[in-house]
């Protein structure tokens, strides 16, 4: 039985991968990793010069991306038949494969669709990975929760209605899945009054990083690796007697 290892890469910064995931990666004689076809992928290119020398790679690459909407069922059905393939095929392997994943795999990592696929089918270790926007929240430079302070994950990906009511509800905001969603985030957060307190936190830990307020960021200069923050203002300890 092939025993697959899932190495969480943390957050794009190749120094906060965990000394597990490092170890992994570098004693590894067959890597797969995800891509959007013809790119090199995110995963890989974090892993520059760790793989050791003849190592065996397998870029997955998606059969779509943003070429059809995500809840359609075109789309569903595309990457249901990619997983189902590449589940069977990483299960016909051998011996230890060691498959990247950004950010932590249990975390909307994609990772997880394999996953399911592949249990009783093969042996499974998960390293965990630091989460995409733990990295970004870190290198805004404030700390994102006080106190008792309610922390919300939202996907811009959401009817505008509920994300509005999330907003309102919640504290600390990290909002993923901005990239062309972003008009749609931008007027849910004005609509729950939240807009002047959101930060916009582009490749965050990666070269070219960029942090700026959100009510100053043109909606086309987004890219895919971008969260938005709306940081807490719970109590402080300063503050409790």
């Amino acid at each position: 039985m092939v025993r697959i290892v899932c190495a969480g890469l943390g957050p794009g910064d190749p120094e906060l991968i965990s000394v597990k995931s490092d170890r992994a990666i570098r004693r590894a004689s067959q890597v797969a990793y995800f891509r959007k076809r013809g790119r090199t992928g995110q995963a890989r290119t974090i892993v520059e010069g760790m793989l050791a020398a003849g190592a065996t790679e397998y870029a997955m690459e998606y059969p779509v991306t943003t070429e059809l909407p995500f809840d359609s069922p075109a789309y569903a059905a595309l990457l249901a038949a990619f997983y189902d393939d590449w589940a069977n095929r990483l299960a016909a392997m051998s011996g230890e494969v060691v498959v990247l994943c950004e950010g932590d795999p249990f975390f909307y990592g994609s990772f997880m669709h394999l996953y399911v696929r592949l249990l009783g089918r093969a042996e499974i270790e998960v390293i965990p990975g630091i989460t995409g926007m733990t990295g970004c929240w870190n290198v805004a430079g404030q700390p994102f929760t006080w106190g008792d302070d309610v922390t919300t994950v939202l996907m811009g990906t959401l009817d505008e209605a509920k994300l509005v009511r999330h907003m309102r509800e919640a504290d600390a905001l990290a909002i993923m899945k901005t990239g062309r969603n972003l008009p749609r985030v931008r007027r849910a957060l004005a609509a729950a009054g939240r807009l002047e307190d959101a930060w916009l936190v582009e490749r965050g830990t990666m070269p070219g990083q960029r942090i700026a307020r959100l009510a100053e960021v043109d909606d086309a200069a987004c890219p895919y690796f971008a969260i938005v923050l709306v940081h807490g203002r719970g109590r402080r300890p300063e503050a409790v007697e």
